[in-house]
């Protein structure tokens, strides 16, 4: 009887202590999401900063997301040669009446012609001379299985941007996930300013140094549903060893 007793209380023992170690996980992981939902590069290194918007984030109050230090928005425009962001339009409008800066992204499509999406993005996205540059971002995507070669895409993409930088009068910046640009060195082959992606680290790919990057696309904002990309613009002069 004692036997069993002894057993049994280190048995307890046990299992309080599992459920003491399961509650520190758990407390660890919410730390750690609080944290990165609201962490920003410091605005001493990085004075420039601002966000990437979408349909996803519903509807946007745009006078809060300037409010929570937004210098500018790149939004989500159009995609391939047939879509079109559901809340581009509306998020455009609001932005520039909220008096931010702003400019338009096309996701690009490795499984459609270069001048169908081109077409699409110019049918949508108006000439004017206040915007920010376009921006073109290359990511694979489940829903397209193509993978041509690489000198197939360079000539693809560089006709892509002759039409829409024709369209927008000013030149685009090219934006390459990791693994995209590992596959393909798009930075090596398309002569343009790179805006390049890595969460809470500098970039460390890509042939030239970024103009731009997304430091955190785990950012959480009053005035937006979900998550966002925060971003920040490389100072001039700014070396990588000051990264």
């Amino acid at each position: 009887m004692g036997a069993g007793a002894d057993w049994r209380g280190r048995v307890a023992r046990w299992l309080r202590r599992l459920a003491a170690l399961a509650a520190l996980l758990l407390l660890a992981v919410g730390l750690a999401l609080w944290w990165a939902a609201r962490w920003t590069p410091p605005r001493t290194k990085f004075p420039l900063q601002g966000v990437t918007i979408d349909a996803g984030n519903g509807a946007v109050h745009w006078g809060s997301i300037k409010a929570a230090g937004a210098d500018f928005a790149y939004i989500f425009a159009t995609d391939g040669a047939d879509g079109v962001d559901a809340g581009y339009a509306r998020n455009m409008a609001a932005a520039r009446e909220a008096g931010m800066r702003i400019g338009p992204i096309h996701r690009y499509s490795l499984c459609q012609l270069a001048t169908d999406q081109a077409a699409n993005f110019i049918r949508h996205v108006p000439r004017r001379a206040d915007a920010l540059p376009p921006v073109v971002w290359l990511d694979y995507d489940d829903r397209c299985p193509d993978r041509p070669t690489r000198a197939l895409l360079l000539s693809e993409l560089a006709t892509f941007l002759a039409q829409i930088e024709a369209h927008m009068g000013k030149r685009s910046l090219i934006a390459p996930g990791p693994n995209f640009e590992t596959d393909y060195k798009v930075t090596r082959g398309i002569a343009r300013t790179t805006w390049l992606r890595r969460d809470f680290f500098p970039p460390d790919y890509g042939a030239h140094p970024w103009a731009m990057w997304q430091a955190n696309d785990y950012m959480r904002l009053p005035g937006a549903e979900g998550t966002v990309g925060w971003n920040v613009v490389r100072p001039e002069g700014m070396s990588d060893e000051q990264e």
